[in-house]
Formats: C-alpha cells, structure tokens, sequence
C-alpha cells in the first residue's frame, strides 16, 4: 500500500486555465496524483483544504532583501519568512548587494550566502554594469542566473559598485549613469543569453534637472515629487529601452511599471509583435498621489506612485494583458530613514508579505479573477524565466509548491506584526478579505495558519535554458 508524504484533500484547486475540485498526493516533493477521489494509502501528513482555494505555488519576482550589505534593514532570513508567512513559495532576489551579483564568482557565492538562510525557493538576479562587466554576462549565464536587471540612469560607486540613487555630478568616487551607447552594448550582450534585460525605467537627466527646479523653489511636497520623477522619466526610458530591444532582439521586460502613457507604450509595443513584458507592483495598484496626505513618507518609492489615472490605467492594462506580473519590489528600510526630508528620505517598502492579501482582496473586490492572480504570480512568471512546469503549474510529475487560500478569510495588515526586520509599509491598518492560510514547499509545509511548521528549506532555482 502507498504511503505518501502529502495529502491535500477537498481543495477547490485553482490554475491560470482550470478551475476543479480536487486531492493533491505528493510523494518525495512531486505530485504524484490529481484525482477527485480519495487513493488507496495512508500518509504521513494530510491537509484538509475545505473551503478554501488550493493554487500552484505563488511567486514573487522581484526583492531586495539587503544580504549581504545593509543586513540591519533586511536579511534573506527574514525576507523569506514574510514571504512564505505571505503565501509566497518562490523569489527572486535583486542584485544589487554589496558585493554586487556582477560575475559567476560572486553570484555563486550569493547562492552559498542565501541558501543557508532561505525559508522558500529563490532566484538570483544578475546585474548590468556596463563596460565594469560586460566580459562577465554570458558566464553569468551559464551559471544560472533568472535574468539580468540594469538600473538605467543610476550612478555607481566606483570602489564597491554600489548604486546611487540620487546622483549629483559633483560627488567624488562615483561612476556616472551610462551613456546610451554603453547601455546599448549591454543589450546586445544579454540578447545574446536569450534571457531577459529587464529596466529600472528612469530618466536620470530629466530628473536630475527637474528636481532641482523644484528645490531651487522650495517645492518639496508630494505632488512636488512627483514633478520631479514624472511619468516623461519613465516613457522616455521605455521608448529608448524599445528601440534597443527591437534592434538587438533583447528580451525587454520594464520593472515596477507606473504610468498611464508609460504602460500604453508597451501596449502599442506588443501590438507590433516586439518581445517586451511588464510587471507591476500593489503599490501602484491600490495607492495614488491623493493617499500621501493619509500615508506620509512610508509611500515614498522609486519610481514614485503616480495620479489616479494612473492607477486605473494599470488595473485596465492588467485586465487587457499588458501587464503579465504582479510583484512586490520588497525594498525595506527602517523607520528611521523614512523620517526626514522627502527628497532625501530612501525609496522603497516592505512588500513580500502582504502582496497575496491584497491581490486577494482585489478578487473579492472583482477587479481581477482567481484565475489571472495565478496568471499574474505564478504561472505566467514560471513560463517568462523558464522555470515552467516545475513552478508555476499543478501538474503530476511537478514540484508540489502549492499555496492554499481561504478567500472568506479577513485580515488587517498591522506593520509591527511583519516578519521582515523592517516594519515599513504604506498599508499599515489596510483591511479585506481573502488571506494564504497554508505556504508548501516540494510537499513540506513551511507556514499553516499562521504559525512555523518547517523554516530553512528553500533552495536555489536555476532556469532550464
């Protein structure tokens, strides 16, 4: 008679095509079965998923958990603990450390670093510095980065290759943002891994310029920055990230994207047959310019959140295809930091936590299906950085990574309660309704309502091409 590790029976299971009742049976981390009838056997543990929604594996694609470097804002430990305490089984960690993931030496050496800490599986971005690491993209390649991410416009520390976020010219030890023919040279070399480029998308000149008009008037409000980092930034970077994509057969994918005429371009993009992808975060989905007054400085990201138009535009680009991810840019700081200035605070929020509560909450809201929130964290991110069937799908002969939800299930987002070292967040007291109520990982439970099962067993995701 079988004996196997896993049951999740009487699940409403939940993929971006189908939508059954159905038992789950896992053996050594692979589904083994997908039956509506109950097998012979006994196993050793059984998960009645009664009520709620069982869904492939949740992914979140994009997080900077500090480690190595500003580990007092953040480590993996930690990140990957909110994430599954979320719901989330896979990430994808930024690379932008210190040392930064810039060759196959310190990309391995990450792995090292990380593993030893994850609670779910991980991704590992490489980065694009230009000349400093061109000769280093193809080996990044073959030794197993998800994609590469260049953060177009930013300046670099030349000592420790550290970005710079609000680069001056007058600063001393700093690389300046590239020019565009440096940055046309790392298209052609990451087009010629197949894999994805994908952009912080930001005009560093414009912003430069524009944000010194507002300082020299004092402006130095909300509505002021965004003045300053206006969505012109973000659509002239898109444009010129388009033409080099079109031209070199890059894989362009825009990160964290904001804008109404930033998302229509790559809309117009797609509709021409160019290979070009966009993600999105809750940020800029439930948030918009008139909630700062309420929220303060927490809400303070790069790119910042926009107008109202904005964000109706993202929901609707959402809902056409456009937009084919939904991640959190999990970006922590302390409390501190995000005290001060509002043009020299830091960018950025815990993320990873709560995304799933609030996709969820928007399914009960009826902005989005069930169906296209499995699209937009699992399914169609598995297939974009080729770790499809294995993530991203329910299927017999797969990982069991399997997220149950309870979509009945209320819940009010309290920062100190985050798991994440940081407890900053501009959705501090939001309420709704639809939570994670179990987070598995190859068949293991790592979180079930609310409470540690299982923690270190995340391991390092290579994509198959």
């Amino acid at each position: 008679m079988t004996e196997w590790d896993h049951i999740i029976k009487n699940g409403q299971i939940v993929t971006a095509d189908e939508n059954y009742f159905g038992n789950i049976y896992i053996k050594d981390g692979i589904i083994e079965a997908i039956t509506n009838k109950m097998l012979p056997g006994s196993a050793k543990e059984v998960t009645d998923a009664n009520n709620c929604y069982v869904l492939p594996g949740l992914i979140d694609t994009h997080i900077h958990s500090r480690d190595p470097g500003s580990t007092y804002k953040e480590d993996f430990y930690h990140s990957t603990l909110a994430a599954a305490f979320g719901g989330i089984t896979s990430v994808f960690e930024m690379p932008n450390t210190n040392p930064p993931v810039n060759n196959a030496e310190n990309l391995y050496k990450q792995v090292e670093n990380l593993s030893s800490k994850a609670n779910v599986d991980f991704g590992v971005w490489g980065i694009c510095l230009g000349d400093l690491n061109r000769k280093d993209i193809y080996p990044l390649y073959e030794a197993g980065v998800i994609g590469f991410k260049f953060f177009w416009g930013y300046a670099i520390k030349s000592d420790t290759y550290e970005l710079v976020y609000n680069y001056d010219p007058n600063m001393k030890n700093i690389i300046p943002p590239l020019s565009d023919g440096e940055v046309y040279n790392i298209f052609k070399e990451v087009s010629n891994t197949g894999k994805i480029i994908a952009i912080h998308a930001e005009n560093n000149e414009l912003i430069y310029q524009l944000s010194n008009e507002m300082q020299k008037k004092n402006h130095t409000n909300y509505e002021a920055l965004i003045k300053s980092r206006p969505d012109l930034a973000e659509l002239t970077t898109i444009q010129t990230g388009l033409a080099f994509a079109q031209d070199t057969g890059a894989k362009l994918h825009i990160l964290h994207i904001t804008s109404k005429k930033g998302v229509e371009k790559v809309r117009e993009s797609q509709e021409k047959g160019n290979r070009v992808t966009s993600e999105t975060c809750p940020q800029f989905l439930f948030l918009n310019a008139n909630h700062y007054n309420n929220i303060g400085p927490m809400m303070k990201v790069y790119p910042p959140v926009k107008y109202e138009e904005d964000q109706q535009s993202l929901w609707d680009h959402i809902n056409n295809g456009t937009i084919s991810s939904v991640c959190s840019d999990h970006a922590p700081h302390t409390s501190d930091e995000k005290n001060g200035d509002l043009f020299d605070i830091p960018a950025g929020m815990c993320g990873v936590e709560t995304i799933v509560q609030l996709m969820l909450n928007a399914v009960n809201e009826e902005r989005i299906t069930l169906q296209q929130l499995v699209a937009l964290m699992s399914t169609n991110p598995a297939k974009q950085f080729d770790i499809y069937p294995e993530k991203g799908s329910l299927r017999v002969g797969t990982e069991a990574d399997i997220t149950i939800v309870d979509m009945e299930k209320e819940f009010v987002i309290k920062k100190e309660n985050l798991h994440s070292k940081s407890k900053v967040t501009a959705f501090d007291r939001f309420k709704g309704k639809g939570k994670s109520v179990a987070t598995i990982i190859r068949g293991e439970t790592i979180i079930k309502n609310e409470e540690i099962i299982n923690d270190n067993r995340g391991t390092w995701i290579k994509p198959k091409n």
